[in-house]
């Protein structure tokens, strides 16, 4: 009996703890091992069979006013372990996503990027190869930031010719100084150049920091800029007309295209953003006339946030919700 009772503790444990290392969709929102909404952790590049991966990027040198973006990744995907059933379910459509991309590991995060400090050249070209790696495989790449420095090296890992969509309070669009390029302000007017990116288009920027003369040299490229007011007389689900119906696009979303009283964990956070309703909106939009081949999300300075993490959750349910969209699409459901 005594040895009966042995082997049933013993087999129970490694039932926990297979539950614990795969990231079962039962533990509560404070247990587990944070991977993206609980998906299979998969560490190796190699290994890698999805349809999408969440990659990390803890690197914030780009973010020379107050730093702790880095720590961006960690907080959105700790927040979203409170999504634990495994699905994200609207009320407002009465519809359910994600549920088996979770359940069938389509999702799958492969951590971090192994950043290598003060040398921004470095880690930003390990981004790209990991980026390389998963188009090669056909896997859409989930990027969190990190700051915003990381979009250039993203999108240049891309070979076939892309839209761009920035969702941003700025532009992002300043020429680098004294060779400083891996900084979160100079990474659009970089990717631009791009011979892969057919179009940028820029919503949601507002700030009164963006000087005239970038904002000049971005629509003498051709960038289509619409700033909250103009998106909103325009109409939310009018905002891609300029752009082929269908056409491949990466979607580039920084924390600061909502309202700054949303967003409270965010050093860069502007007056007169987006709520989140708009957002969705936005995203779904983007979602159902594009063809979404990549997406990041940065700028969460957890550091700063308040007491509850609201902002990292804000990004979490963002996230989680924009993957749906794109899911929902894919799988047509």
């Amino acid at each position: 009996m005594k040895l009966l009772v042995i082997l049933i503790k013993k087999r129970n444990l490694k039932i926990v703890i297979n539950r614990l290392l795969s990231g079962d969709k039962g533990f509560r929102a404070y247990s587990g091992i944070p991977t993206f909404l609980r998906s299979k952790s998969v560490r190796e590049l190699d290994n890698v069979k999805a349809d999408y991966a969440v990659v990390g990027v803890p690197y914030d040198e780009g973010s020379p006013f107050i730093g702790g973006s880095r720590f961006c990744a960690r907080s959105l995907r700790e927040h979203s372990l409170r999504f634990g059933g495994g699905a994200l379910f609207d009320i407002d459509a009465n519809k359910e996503y994600l549920r088996d991309s979770i359940s069938k590991d389509r999702l799958v995060d492969i951590g971090d990027i192994d950043i290598s400090p003060s040398r921004g050249d470095k880690s930003m070209e390990k981004l790209t190869k990991t980026i390389e790696i998963l188009l090669e495989k056909k896997v859409l790449p989930i990027v969190l930031g990190g700051d915003h420095t990381l979009t250039y090296p993203t999108v240049r890992a891309y070979k076939n010719p892309i839209h761009v969509i920035q969702l941003d309070a700025h532009m992002d669009y300043s020429k680098p100084l004294e060779g400083m390029e891996y900084v979160n302000s100079t990474s659009f007017r970089l990717l631009h150049q791009l011979e892969n990116v057919k179009s940028l288009t820029q919503i949601g920027i507002r700030s009164m920091r963006d000087e005239k003369e970038n904002v000049n040299d971005a629509r003498a490229n051709g960038s289509n800029i619409i700033s909250v007011s103009k998106a909103r007389k325009q109409g939310l689900e009018s905002l891609l007309y300029d752009l082929n119906k269908g056409g491949d696009c990466y979607v580039s979303i920084d924390v600061d295209a909502y309202d700054m009283s949303l967003v409270p964990g965010c050093v860069s956070a502007e007056p007169g953003g987006f709520q989140f309703e708009e957002i969705k909106r936005i995203l779904k939009n983007i979602a159902e006339r594009m063809n979404v081949i990549g997406f990041d999300f940065v700028e969460v300075n957890p550091p700063l946030d308040v007491g509850t993490g609201a902002t990292s959750y804000l990004g979490a349910l963002t996230v989680a919700m924009f993957l749906g969209f794109i899911d929902a699409k894919k799988f047509n459901y």
